[in-house]
């Protein structure tokens, strides 16, 4: 009978019908910032904020305004004619107001301060955040630079355990103002070169002297031989991972029999002696615990 008609949308709400959802959009955020920015405004003369009342004053300028998509205001295209706005109806010799207007007035124009506060509060958030991502990087081609690893999915180990930057690359050219091409490496082959400039920053290398304290080589702890072990096994007593060779790789700490605790060394998983024979102790202990708990 109205003429409704039901659009279907699959999955995830891709757009079914754009201009009323655009519609729809524009009117929330109008009366979000326009009607309802605040239900507690109470003027000195006890006069109530009612966002209700303004709707009227909400509906005429929208009607009355040109948009962007047919270049003319709603009024005409829909009526035919524009509609007499309040102030085609003063006079200039119009000296007594009327209190109730007078009310009106002040909160309409309350209500429009805070509307116009709102968009320009927006526009900046807005713009800082486009700016954060979107600024040109402090490069030139043939530089080395750091790449983060926001984007690389085939990294070993735990996220929170991995280095927040790759490097050293070399640019090999700018795509546009914002991304670069960089030459990756034979393991990172894979994966798209471009990259956005606020992923990448500039690589500097260690200037020798600066820090002598600093040790120029950390490597992974040493892993004692089976040959160098003081005597036969008695228990594994806990595990640990560690980065050896850009490979993770698993240690256990092992006590040795007649021994004190300051000869406990590490081994490789598959340098233990009758490894799988305590490596099931071990699990095995470390289940019953769990089960106590």
């Amino acid at each position: 009978m109205l003429g409704t008609k039901l659009a279907f949308s699959t999955a995830y709400h891709p757009p079914t019908d754009g201009l009323d959802e655009r519609l729809i959009q524009t009117m929330e955020d109008i009366l979000r910032r326009f009607c309802a920015y605040g239900m507690d405004y109470k003027d000195n003369e006890g006069y109530i904020h009612d966002w209700v009342t303004l709707l009227p004053t909400f509906q005429l300028p929208y009607s009355t305004k040109q948009h962007s998509t047919t270049g003319k205001t709603p009024a005409p295209v829909e009526k035919g004619w524009n509609p007499l706005l309040p102030v085609d109806h003063l006079k200039k010799d119009l000296l007594t107001i009327y209190p109730t207007a007078k009310h009106f007035h002040v909160m309409w124009k309350r209500a429009c301060d805070t509307a116009s506060k709102c968009i320009a509060e927006g526009k900046d958030y807005n713009k800082k955040r486009w700016d954060k991502t979107h600024m040109e990087p402090e490069v030139k081609e043939g530089d080395q630079v750091l790449v983060s690893t926001l984007n690389f999915s085939n990294l070993k180990g735990p996220k929170k355990m991995r280095d927040s930057f790759l490097a050293p690359f070399t640019i090999i050219k700018f795509v546009g103002k914002n991304e670069v091409e960089v030459k990756l490496t034979e393991e990172f082959s894979r994966k798209h070169p471009v990259f956005p400039g606020s992923l990448v920053k500039p690589y500097f290398q260690k200037e020798e002297g600066k820090f002598p304290s600093r040790k120029k080589n950390l490597t992974a702890p040493e892993i004692v031989e089976v040959e160098d072990c003081p005597g036969p096994l008695s228990k594994i007593i806990r595990a640990r991972k560690i980065r050896r060779n850009v490979k993770d790789q698993r240690q256990y700490l092992v006590r040795f029999k007649n021994q004190t605790s300051d000869k406990d060394k590490w081994f490789a998983e598959d340098s233990i002696p009758d490894g799988n024979l305590h490596l099931r102790r071990l699990r095995s202990s470390r289940r019953t615990e769990q089960s106590h708990k």
